[in-house]
């Protein structure tokens, strides 16, 4: 079930780099990505209030409560996980081609379990190297080819690989708390705390935006995005954290391109090649080495 809803997280994201290119043509960067934060976390505060509503009437155990300490970590992962990593990925998106971004994002893996080293949560191994090395061998084939490192894309490209590492943070840095509360909890107060914040640096540019410029459709993109990348799949993924680890849950991350590949193919037309199709074999090859190895 599990793999389930991770590739399904996986559909979501690789879908999402088209919704929020095609709502940023309305849209302002900042302000969109406000309005996106505020309707996840009211999703988050409705649903933490069912569960403590739930646990009050005695219909599952009560949540242990987050001790001060906690509380700062959730800070941190607001700040990195919400602030730092939206305005990043964003403006990356905004300045740079799908092909480098896909490539930069398909980093994540390998910073994620050397993060996850580092911290004691996780133990690197041969199959997870083999694994996350099929897995970026996979990506070059499948964007590669349409990636460039140019001054025209320079900007973007730092964007996104500061987003990449921020992402890789928020996901290593939940793990102490995934050991004493749920995801919902985590990933609730998380967002949450980081779209407060946000608001802060969203407050000019939003009462600068005309809101009657936006399309009907940039409306509805922008609410898919919200509950569907943000309110869905941060749950998921913090759900994979906690049952597989930060590392194995990674992996995931590196079926996005292929997502973005069939999705453009589809929509817009673009040819699929042969390398495309056998970089899509490495990717899912180094998911096989990295899950059997979990399973067995």
């Amino acid at each position: 079930m599990l793999d389930l809803l991770l590739l399904l997280m996986v559909v979501i994201w690789g879908s999402n780099f088209s919704v929020v290119k095609y709502a940023l043509r309305d849209f302002p960067e900042i302000p969109f990505n406000a309005l996106r934060l505020m309707l996840a976390s009211a999703v988050f505060l409705v649903a933490i209030a069912v569960v403590r509503h739930r646990a009050k009437a005695g219909l599952r155990p009560p949540e242990a409560p987050l001790t001060r300490q906690e509380w700062r970590r959730v800070v941190f992962l607001g700040l990195v996980g919400t602030v730092l990593y939206q305005l990043l990925f964003l403006g990356g998106v905004a300045r740079t081609s799908v092909a480098n971004a896909a490539l930069i994002f398909g980093c994540t893996p390998v910073s994620v379990a050397i993060l996850a080293s580092i911290a004691g949560h996780d133990r690197l191994t041969a199959p997870r190297w083999a694994g996350a090395a099929l897995s970026l061998a996979g990506i070059y084939a499948i964007v590669g080819h349409g990636a460039s490192l140019s001054t025209a894309t320079l900007t973007g490209d730092a964007l996104m690989f500061g987003g990449m590492l921020c992402w890789s943070i928020y996901s290593v840095g939940a793990q102490p708390l995934l050991q004493r509360h749920s995801p919902l909890v985590v990933t609730g107060w998380a967002m949450i705390t980081g779209a407060m914040m946000y608001l802060v640096v969203a407050a000019v540019p939003m009462m600068r935006t005309n809101w009657s410029a936006i399309s009907a459709t940039s409306w509805f993109l922008m609410a898919a995005s919200s509950l569907l990348a943000l309110s869905f799949s941060y749950m998921v993924w913090y759900t994979a954290v906690q049952k597989i680890g930060s590392a194995r849950t990674a992996i995931y991350s590196n079926l996005t391109p292929i997502v973005a590949m069939i999705v453009a193919a589809l929509w817009l037309g673009e040819q699929i090649t042969r390398v495309q199709v056998f970089g899509t074999a490495l990717v899912l090859g180094g998911l096989a080495v990295t899950r059997w190895r979990a399973i067995s």
